[in-house]
């Protein structure tokens, strides 16, 4: 949009696309060493007190190797890993109207077969240097990931392409689930899973457990997988993952599943094509 060289001072060029000077003379900082420790910190609190907000969490670094850390810093990092506090908030504003936000269809459904209802989610993942984000497609029945996809911004583009995969290669659900998080909520997002007929459904705002699933699929690939190991590029933590994932699909049962795995689940409870006549 601003245009360096042109003969129109840059000040006026903002002046006329009505964006502050300081944007276009911004130079992104790199992160450094200090906050990726704090940030790495702050997900692992988040996983046990997914209720902490700014001024808990800094409390909570300040016992341990942040004693003066304050709140604004702790906001800022929460704002760039798209971490939020897990509390019931008062509805006090209204909403974009092309970002409705829709039912959630799950309560007192019964779930037990495969391509039901799929859930997905974003998370962060910390590096040894820097960060990414995950986004994974879930099968609720089966607690098989369908599709992953990592990104170094929270844009609605990787998630869609993710979905866009998932349904490729295994058809599509009856319902999806996320929470109200604005990549779930644009246009783009929802004409997608309306061009394919497919319900949409949402999590309460703040409400965890509807998408319950996820969050313990979370938790269990930053235990057993991100925290362990580390890793010093994204194409490492790609490999990870990728080895994780296939592992925990094919390998890992499940006590909720009769000790069976997501695969053995999934694939032996998928429903029956109907016959041509």
């Amino acid at each position: 949009m601003i245009d360096r060289t042109h003969s129109m001072p840059v000040g006026r060029q903002c002046q006329l696309l009505q964006l502050s000077r300081s944007t276009a003379y911004y130079q992104p900082v790199e992160i450094t060493e200090e906050n990726l420790a704090v940030m790495r910190r702050m997900d692992e609190l988040h996983l046990e007190y997914p209720f902490a907000g700014s001024r808990m969490l800094r409390d909570l670094l300040r016992r341990g190797d942040s004693p003066t850390i304050g709140r604004k810093r702790v906001q800022t990092l929460m704002r760039r890993m798209g971490m939020e506090a897990i509390y019931r908030k008062p509805n006090t504003s209204k909403r974009h109207p092309k970002h409705p936000v829709y039912p959630y269809l799950l309560r007192g459904l019964s779930i037990h077969r495969s391509n039901h209802v799929w859930a997905a989610d974003i998370t962060y993942i910390p590096m040894q240097r820097g960060f990414v984000y995950l986004f994974a497609v879930l099968d609720w029945a089966s607690r098989r990931v369908l599709s992953w996809r990592l990104s170094n911004t929270l844009t609605t583009d990787f998630c869609i392409e993710d979905v866009n995969e998932a349904i490729q290669k295994y058809g599509r659900p009856e319902i999806f689930n996320t929470d109200q998080g604005c990549q779930f909520t644009s246009l783009e997002f929802t004409s997608l899973l309306k061009a394919h007929d497919i319900k949409i459904s949402m999590d309460g705002k703040g409400c965890w457990r509807d998408n319950v699933f996820v969050e313990r699929l979370w938790r269990s690939i930053k235990y057993e997988e991100v925290y362990l190991h580390a890793s010093a590029s994204v194409t490492a933590a790609k490999q990870g993952l990728e080895r994780y994932i296939a592992k925990y699909n094919r390998a890992r049962p499940h006590s909720s599943l009769d000790r069976l795995t997501p695969d053995e689940f999934y694939f032996k409870h998928l429903p029956a094509t109907p016959k041509a006549a």
